[in-house]
């Protein structure tokens, strides 16, 4: 029997617990889970794949389970070229998305010839008390080239609170239709004190060609 094998079993109880002294850098890589995890642990609560899809919507899982809820989109492709990618909120579990909205957008640029690049606030993407959609991409919207995409995360703040606004920030990056790649910034909070418990995703005009969508909680301390 080897040192490592030797030394690993005489540190598993009866049980089949391991115990400390048997995780090493040697041993850890085979544990295949950890009870009790920590806080700020991510917690996978469900994923959705876009395929021509004019919405996804999450009408599920955002309750008083966790603090804190990110979604990340990830090679979200528009079936229509030069669209906005956005998202809204529903406090009635999805029959509406209509929910008020104060925010603040901008966004870093830059063109891949490389004759072009700055920052810019994004005035019509930022909110000032409104039900409209908010737009998660700035200074341009999405390309639907084969190789244009936006990915990043929109993070919400105690969703189902019953006592304070509901806090959202979100980043991520794309490729425009006339190839800048922008990385966009969003933050604002939805004015309701109303549990939010519903989030749709949508592009400006046309489908959701392809993308993966995925909702975690983030677990608490």
């Amino acid at each position: 029997m080897g040192s490592i094998t030797r030394g690993l079993s005489n540190n598993i109880t009866t049980g089949g617990v391991i115990l400390p002294a048997g995780i090493t850098n040697a041993s850890v890589s085979a544990v295949t889970s950890f009870a009790n995890a920590s806080g700020g642990t991510l917690i996978l609560l469900s994923t959705q794949t876009a395929s021509s899809s004019a919405t996804i919507s999450f009408t599920t899982g955002l309750d008083s389970t966790y603090d804190e809820y990110i979604f990340k989109y990830i090679n979200v492709h528009p079936a229509t070229d030069n669209v906005a990618f956005r998202f809204n909120g529903s406090t009635d579990g999805g029959a509406n998305y209509n929910v008020t909205k104060t925010s603040s957008k901008w966004g870093a640029y830059h063109d891949e010839a490389d004759t072009a690049g700055g920052l810019e606030f994004s005035t019509g993407g930022s909110l000032d008390q409104s039900t409209a959609v908010q737009i998660l991409t700035s200074v341009g919207s999405v390309g639907n080239a084969n190789d244009k995409s936006v990915s990043g995360e929109l993070i919400i703040f105690n969703p189902s609170s019953t006592t304070y606004v509901k806090h959202f920030i979100s980043r991520g990056n794309f490729v425009t239709d006339s190839d800048y790649s922008i990385d966009s910034y969003t933050a604002g909070y939805m004015n309701t004190t109303s549990a939010v418990n519903a989030i749709q995703f949508t592009f400006a005009s046309g489908n959701i060609d392809d993308g993966i969508f995925k909702l975690y909680g983030v677990k608490k301390s």
